[in-house]
């Protein structure tokens, strides 16, 4: 099942639905009303929510609505150097344990939104990732703890970890460098039925592949980096995980397009502007 979130038309109110009264990054314009959604056979039909599938019995061609970030988290965790080959052309070192950083949730965009190069640094790079979105409440104390991680789970997104690289080396640790607004780009939809051991992402710049990777080439499964992450901090319903990108990183300017591919979700394109 693809779920979504979706703008509706002006002169409509729906369940489910968010008065967007102020302009925001979440790619959200003043007065807009946020449904969520079922995207199926090219319609998408309206729910209460995407913890909620019960539906208000109205639908729209799906070319009649405006995608929207597909989740609200309250925090965006991601993963660094998850692909060896990844960390070597950057040259680090390749990480014994998940090594793991916040994005804020002001950085979040969706599907079709511009990512915003920002004045103060020389190189933008993209970095296309498989995304999990919690479906409830995880805590626990110890990574080995015998539960269930799918059942904590909604689905799996795309993401693209944008970076001021120059930044990021600059400062060492990762907040400035991934942290600008419009520097989270996810969508378009939220996968239920995902097999993360065989997933495959990639990434392309002007219709030019640059990144391709898949599950079977990550240092830790996604299990397991969920595992590692929820040991630490309460994962909420709606947070998003970045699980990490492949080799093939490379730079930004304004007027690319850049589109992040995951195997059985879609693709989530973002045109890219100056700030």
């Amino acid at each position: 099942m693809k779920l979504c979130r979706f703008q509706l038309p002006k002169n409509l109110a729906g369940a489910g639905e968010r008065d967007a009264s102020v302009p925001s990054p979440l790619g959200v314009g003043a007065g807009a009303k946020i449904a969520a959604g079922i995207l199926d056979g090219g319609r998408v039909h309206e729910i209460a929510s995407i913890f909620d599938t019960t539906r208000s019995g109205r639908s729209w061609d799906a070319t009649e609505v405006k995608l929207a970030a597909p989740a609200e988290p309250t925090k965006i965790v991601c993963v660094g150097r998850s692909y060896a080959e990844h960390a070597a052309e950057l040259g680090n070192e390749v990480p014994k344990e998940p090594l793991i950083f916040l994005k804020p949730p002001s950085s979040v965009i969706g599907p079709e939104e511009s990512i915003l190069i920002p004045p103060i640094s020389q190189r933008v790079d993209y970095e296309g990732e498989c995304a999990v979105v919690m479906g409830k409440r995880l805590r626990l104390k110890s990574k080995d703890e015998p539960v269930a991680i799918s059942e904590y789970v909604l689905g799996y997104t795309c993401l693209n970890d944008v970076t001021a690289r120059d930044i990021q080396k600059k400062d060492v640790q990762f907040t400035r460098g991934k942290g600008f607004d419009t520097f989270c780009p996810i969508g378009p939809v939220i996968e239920t039925d995902f097999d993360t051991s065989k997933f495959a992402v990639s990434t392309t710049v002007n219709g030019v592949r640059k990144q391709a990777g898949d599950a079977s080439q990550m240092l830790f499964s996604v299990d397991a980096i969920i595992r590692w992450i929820a040991q630490v901090m309460t994962l909420l319903p709606g947070d998003v995980i970045a699980t990490g990108t492949p080799p093939g990183v490379g730079t930004l300017a304004a007027g690319d397009i850049v589109e992040v591919a995951v195997s059985g979700v879609g693709t989530l394109r973002n045109p890219v502007t100056s700030a």
